[in-house]
């Protein structure tokens, strides 16, 4: 399809992460005295930013010290329970060097050391967390950063995301979206696994 670009989303993509999103904010509410997360919460902490999804998860009397306690906790100790697509890294080797490779996620101080943990620092040319941008995900604003940083036109660009604010992102800023692992969320194209994406980029335009 002569793309250029391939742009990963985080979790739900590069990351099986709502065991681990769970149990961070389960954590947080334990905390304070709160049950756990609805199956409705723990949806939106899956693609929400962390300053957001405690607001979210909180009573407004208990978000300021939420907050800090969401800073001062770090996630380093819920790291174990992130599970790495199996077929990521050869993926990633696979698209180099004939693509350029970057990360547009809602995730603020825990991406790069994710990324360092898991050996995967290397394979990409950027990386924009929700810190590096005023307006996050469904925002295009990262995709568009990343398209200007990196010189490569909307139309040369691919974003792999699993949610409908991966899906707004997109269109916003005119990039086609595979969908991974999620059939029902309208899409240019769909992946069942992450090497479909090579399926995608052999396609003839």
């Amino acid at each position: 399809m002569n793309f250029q670009l391939i742009i990963f989303d985080c979790d739900g993509v590069m990351f099986d992460s709502r065991r681990a999103n769970e149990a961070f904010y389960n954590y947080i509410r334990s905390h304070f005295g709160l049950p756990p997360l609805s199956p409705g919460e723990v949806d939106y902490v899956h693609m929400a930013t962390a300053e957001d999804s405690v607001n979210y998860i909180m009573p407004p009397e208990l978000q300021a010290r939420a907050q800090a306690l969401r800073l001062a906790t770090g996630y380093g100790p819920f790291m174990p329970y992130m599970a790495m697509d199996p077929d990521l890294t050869g993926v990633l080797k696979r698209l180099k060097p004939g693509y350029k490779t970057a990360v547009a996620t809602n995730r603020s101080t825990t991406i790069r050391p994710l990324l360092e943990d898991f050996g995967l620092t290397a394979y990409f040319d950027m990386v924009v967390s929700s810190l590096d941008v005023t307006n996050p995900k469904p925002h295009p604003e990262a995709l568009l950063l990343i398209l200007d940083r990196l010189a490569v036109p909307a139309g040369r660009a691919l974003f792999i995301g699993d949610t409908e604010a991966d899906a707004e992102a997109a269109r916003g800023a005119g990039v086609a979206l595979a969908a991974y692992k999620n059939p029902a969320l309208p899409a240019d194209f769909h992946m069942a696994s992450m090497p479909d994406l090579f399926r995608i980029l052999e396609t003839k335009p």
